[in-house]
């Protein structure tokens, strides 16, 4: 099954977050490429059993995290997905080069045969914590027909979390009308921070301006996925499938299985 057939399904779909354990060279790492990719292993098989719809492949613990991947991080992230792809069977597989390098997520899931990738800051011009980054939509569209990964499905941010909008008076119909005009495959909207949960009054405002799907980003849990479902197309879920919300924590079973059955009941 692709992730072009999970859209197509008439039901909400969950991607559950790979977040890779710090990858060398960066800050965090400690020392072991074997225990991250043993985390990233366990996890995967995590999601999968307890039902995921997709995984998604993120370097979330390279704090801090810089607009491009280093050539380690880039080296470490396909590692990462290559187990993770090998390991979960048919279900699609994402990834997500943090915090926006859309070259590495595309280069890296057209190389392993993924399905999808996530762009952080499409459209937008935003202030994080590392400096201004700049929409990268044309940079996107046009590489990805440059190394023909046309089937490789583009899941673009808007106005996306732990950022500001330097021009505050551009609404998130804006955004999100601008993005599908670029030609993505769907949109994600979420709170202001991991965690946080998506207002729904701003899934059902991008909605109202696009046809195409539109995710929940941040904040999904078994207590509010119904409500967040009955608005938007899907949801990506991370930290609320681990113990305590602990970013660095593995991917709880009880959680995650809690969650499908919250949705599918």
């Amino acid at each position: 099954m692709t992730v072009w057939d999970v859209f197509r399904q008439k039901r909400p779909f969950i991607i559950g977050m790979v977040h890779c354990q710090p990858l060398l060279g960066t800050p965090g790492f400690d020392g072991s490429s074997q225990n991250v990719l043993y985390r990233a292993i366990q996890d995967a098989v995590t999601l999968e059993k307890a039902g995921v719809d997709g995984i998604m492949v993120e370097n979330m613990c390279d704090d801090p995290l810089g607009t491009l991947l280093t050539l380690e991080e880039t080296v470490g992230l396909t590692a990462v997905a290559t187990m993770v792809k090998n390991v979960v069977g048919d279900i699609p597989v994402g990834i997500d080069a943090a915090f926006c390098d859309c070259k590495a997520s595309l280069a890296i899931a057209k190389t392993l045969g993924c399905q999808f990738v996530r762009i952080p800051v499409f459209v937008d011009t935003v202030l994080y914590s590392g400096g201004i980054i700049y929409p990268c939509a044309h940079d996107c569209m046009y590489y990805r027909k440059q190394i023909g990964a046309e089937d490789v499905m583009i899941l673009a941010d808007v106005q996306v979390k732990h950022t500001h909008m330097l021009m505050k008076d551009i609404s998130i119909e804006q955004s999100a009308k601008d993005a599908a005009a670029c030609g993505v495959d769907g949109l994600i909207v979420t709170g202001t921070a991991t965690g946080g949960e998506t207002p729904l009054e701003m899934i059902r405002r991008v909605k109202e301006v696009v046809d195409i799907p539109v995710l929940a980003g941040s904040g999904v849990n078994s207590r509010n996925i119904k409500e967040q479902m009955s608005v938007a197309d899907g949801a990506i879920v991370g930290t609320a499938l681990k113990e305590d919300g602990i970013l660095k924590n593995p991917i709880s079973f009880e959680l995650t299985s809690e969650l499908m059955k919250s949705l599918r009941k």
